[in-house]
């Protein structure tokens, strides 16, 4: 019961409750709680303390009449006053009490809103620190890559457009002890929808060629650098466009780019 006595004191209901605004079932609720827990009696008497405040500011103080709104929902029989002056006074106090309910509304309005605005600015700095992150690990990542492009053990292979895309470039990084491939495909434009670019080891007499790995997820790599394992004895690479998931065989008239190992 104490959990729902909180909720009272923290949801507004209590004020409504002053101001007559609830409707009967629940004005009658409030008014068992308020008979059964201090505490909602004291916070009631609070609001009409403030709402008196108002009352004064607005028109000539009467100490009776917002009490007499709470002793009728708890029971208490009031004197009768019919005097004209008193009707007006309470009426007075009543618009006070309006202009106070307006307020709480429109002060719980600014407050969500800047709860709001609180929780965007958190989520901007967290994208923020997550992108900041995101770029440290690149710049090392890239250092790393840059460092084993540059070693000397490494064979760069520059792979030439062909006919079916002349102005297609592309550079295969050969680590021989490593068994690796580097592939810069960053002058390759974006595979269609469906289609997958595909890396082939070639032995040219007589010609062999050795699927050795597939450039996925191509729009995502924003390097466009690509790791595929090569065991084979290279004279050449090529890369040809092919359904996705590869072919068992290079498709030779989507041949997009071609390049052979210097001899040593």
């Amino acid at each position: 019961m104490m959990e729902n006595i909180e909720e009272y004191l923290e949801s507004g209901i209590l004020e409504l409750y002053v101001y007559g605004a609830l409707p009967e079932a629940q004005q009658e609720e409030v008014t068992r709680l308020i008979k059964k827990h201090p505490e909602l009696r004291q916070e009631v008497e609070q609001i009409e303390d403030a709402l008196r405040e108002l009352s004064r500011a607005a028109a000539p103080f009467d100490p009776q009449v917002l009490p007499l709104s709470l002793k009728k929902k708890i029971g208490h029989k009031p004197e009768k006053k019919t005097s004209k002056y008193r009707h007006y006074t309470a009426l007075a106090g009543w618009a006070a009490s309006i202009l106070l309910l307006i307020g709480i509304f429109a002060l719980y309005d600014a407050n969500r809103e800047l709860n709001e605005r609180l929780t965007t600015l958190e989520l901007e700095q967290a994208e923020l620190e997550s992108q900041i992150v995101e770029a440290r690990e690149n710049a090392e990542k890239t250092e790393q890559l840059l460092q084993v492009l540059r070693a000397r053990d490494i064979e760069k292979v520059p792979l030439e457009g062909q006919e079916f895309a002349p102005a297609a470039y592309a550079t295969a990084y050969w680590n021989k002890a490593r068994n690796q491939t580097f592939i810069d495909a960053q002058e390759l434009p974006a595979p269609p929808q469906g289609m997958v670019y595909q890396v082939w080891s070639l032995e040219l007499d007589p010609l062999t060629p050795r699927s050795i790995g597939l450039l996925e997820d191509f729009e995502e790599n924003n390097s466009r650098i690509f790791v595929v394992e090569n065991s084979y004895d290279s004279e050449a690479f090529g890369i040809t466009l092919e359904p996705a998931g590869g072919s068992e065989f290079p498709t030779l008239e989507k041949l997009m780019v071609l390049g052979k190992v210097s001899a040593t």
